[in-house]
């Protein structure tokens, strides 16, 4: 679903979601909420099927056999493929875009010489689903295991692994992108120092975690081939 029409469908029916800027903010998710409450319907802030033919006239297909809001957005991962690019700065000083993540969030995070993949991760999730439970310190990679619900490796997971040791204490996460038969293709912060997509051996594997409160959204599990070398450390 393109963010974009909805917030101008949601503006058009009298709804304010904040700026129409394509950004699938906090703004927008109250916005779609409230349209959700007006019209009787499930108050959860995504637009999947239901929603979408409240909102624009849609008659849900269910000839597929898919599931509720297969339809509806991935706001979050779409959040971390707008991001990839970013780079921390090298030497003391910090690129302020990773900063303020951390601010908005009210995470200790003093500079981008510190591990990064918890704190872009929790970006991406904070910043699109605003009544999802972060986990507790998750600048602590590991710790994301403890996330949301368990799902089958899929599009938008958060993908969750060791690093170093399998019972040691460093880990890696990041958002399913695709996978081969031997590795995940994972969107994560700090990898390489910037967000960008490693290629991580599926034997590296803690977790694999859903959002809660998006858990009527299903992604697709998407195979490729490729001839990328193993990512070692995404530190």
């Amino acid at each position: 679903m393109d963010v974009l029409t909805v917030q101008k469908t949601l503006q058009y029916q009298g709804i304010n979601p904040g700026d129409i800027d394509g950004i699938w903010g906090r703004k927008t998710v109250a916005a779609v909420k409230l349209f959700q409450k007006v019209r009787g319907l499930q108050v959860d802030g995504i637009v999947g099927p239901v929603t979408a033919q409240a909102l624009f006239g849609i008659v849900p297909n269910t000839s597929t056999g898919q599931h509720e809001t297969n339809a509806g957005p991935l706001v979050w991962y779409q959040e971390a493929v707008d991001l990839i690019g970013i780079r921390e700065i090298p030497g003391r000083a910090s690129n302020e875009d990773i900063i303020k993540w951390a601010v908005n969030l009210n995470i200790d995070f003093q500079n981008d010489d510190i591990p990064w993949c918890g704190l872009f991760t929790a970006h991406c999730i904070g910043s699109t689903l605003p009544d999802e439970v972060l986990p507790k310190h998750p600048l602590l990679a590991r710790n994301w295991a403890k996330f949301g619900d368990s799902c089958t490796p899929r599009k938008g997971a958060i993908l969750v692994f060791w690093r170093g040791q399998p019972n040691g204490v460093f880990g890696h996460v990041g958002f399913y992108k695709s996978e081969d038969d031997d590795a995940f293709h994972v969107l994560g912060g700090n990898t390489n120092n910037s967000v960008s997509v490693a290629r991580i051996a599926k034997s590296r594997l803690i977790d694999s975690r859903w959002p809660r409160t998006a858990s009527s959204i299903s992604g697709d599990i998407v195979h490729t081939s490729t001839n990328e070398p193993f990512s070692h450390n995404e530190a």
